[in-house]
């Protein structure tokens, strides 16, 4: 049987619930705000946690705001609507610290202040649907798995809005709808390739572009690509600030993807070698870069293809997956020992978890030992890719 408690909210966790404690116990809501009072209903309950459910709000917070979407708390695409902007942005630079307090055993961990987006709605460049059986195109709910009909989303484009709206209904029989838009090209890819459902809209091209710093950049439809354009430039412009380059460098650039980092890079830099391991992307890449005649791409995971390399480096972005690296490509960037390391990556667990390694100069297990050591952690930058939502992205800035 559930039970209600009145509790004060007094932090935030990283997957966006407000926390409270209770005899000893932690207790976890969605859609509280640090510093209010409210009545919870326990829906779910652990050894050494409590689920809960917010009934009531006894006492506001200041930084409460009515969220514009009617789908909002149904949805479950965004979890911060109803916090003022300013405070996400204050909330996500201490997610960021507390993580790397706990899993990276940082005591004060240099966290600069969240760099906001310019306009914090319809900034996503990719929205990717389930369709039910009526053809109405959904947003899955991400604990009840329940099907939630989208008639708009406040924080995709306003053309993938336009798109959704002449799509909806239609596309019975298929299972599921990407739609990805080219905010600085007007270029657009919508798969899978549906031709039998005679859409009003032509679907399954084989690549979109988009322009990042007013470079083109052909993306695949089995490439990653940021989803907010806006920030990703602001995201490579991060990234070179804190590489400094001169001119003379040799940059590796891991987990290249379509080649972003490495081809913005280029122009400032020696050489770039630039590493990936999907086809899709490494061929993307590699029309990306054409014109530029000091990019070298290889095919290959980033922990075999560093320990392979064999000239020298002076610095190295990481750029990994959500896991964050394999433990091998950590050795290795220790071995190479670069005077310059950027990690960016959009999960602050695991960045914490990689930047102790590096800092120690050992990774978990045998070998792994710098030449030099470690590297010191000059600088963790939030940067806001995904405003009304819990997700984070980071640049972490390390030296000799």
């Amino acid at each position: 049987m559930s039970s209600t408690l009145r509790v004060s909210f007094t932090d935030i966790a990283f997957a966006g619930d407000a926390i409270a404690r209770r005899d000893g116990q932690v207790l976890f809501a969605p859609y509280a705000i640090p510093g209010e009072e409210a009545v919870v209903r326990v829906v779910k309950e652990k050894r050494d946690y409590l689920m809960g459910e917010v009934v009531e709000i006894v006492a506001p917070s200041p930084h409460r705001v009515e969220p514009p979407c009617p789908l909002f708390g149904r949805c479950s695409g965004c979890q911060w609507q109803h916090i003022a902007y300013p405070y996400q942005l204050e909330l996500k630079r201490r997610v960021v610290q507390e993580q790397l307090r706990r899993f990276g055993k940082f005591p004060d961990p240099p966290v600069a202040p969240t760099i906001g987006a310019e306009d914090p709605w319809h900034y996503r460049n990719h929205a990717r649907f389930t369709v039910d059986a009526e053809g109405a195109l959904c947003f899955v709910h991400r604990q009840s798995r329940e099907l939630i009909p989208i008639p708009y989303c406040y924080i995709v484009h306003p053309r993938i809005n336009d798109m959704l709206a002449q799509l909806q209904g239609r596309p019975r029989g298929a299972t599921q709808l990407n739609i990805r838009y080219g905010v600085n090209t007007g270029s657009f890819l919508i798969s899978p390739r549906l031709d039998l459902l005679k859409l009003p809209l032509p679907t399954g091209q084989p690549y979109y572009e988009e322009k990042l710093l007013g470079r083109t950049f052909r993306i695949a439809a089995a490439s990653f690509f940021q989803v907010n354009t806006a920030q990703a430039e602001a995201l490579v412009r991060k990234v070179i600030e804190r590489l400094a380059p001169t001119g003379d460098e040799v940059v590796i650039d891991a987990y290249a993807g379509v080649g972003t980092f490495g081809i913005l890079m280029a122009t400032y830099v020696k050489h770039v070698v630039a590493i990936e391991e999907a086809a899709p992307a490494l061929a993307d890449a590699e029309v990306n870069a054409e014109g530029l005649g000091n990019i070298t791409f290889i095919r290959g995971k980033t922990e075999q293809a560093l320990w392979a390399l064999g000239e020298p480096a002076n610095a190295l972005i990481l750029d990994p997956p959500r896991s964050g690296c394999h433990r091998r490509a950590l050795e290795a960037l220790l071995k190479l020992s670069p005077s310059k390391a950027i990690y960016v990556s959009c999960d602050p667990a695991t960045l914490a978890r990689d930047l102790r390694i590096l800092c120690e100069g050992r990774a978990a297990g045998p070998g792994g030992l710098g030449k030099n050591g470690g590297y010191r952690l000059l600088e963790v930058q939030p940067l806001d890719m995904f405003p009304h939502t819990y997700h984070i992205e980071c640049v972490a800035t390390l030296a000799r």
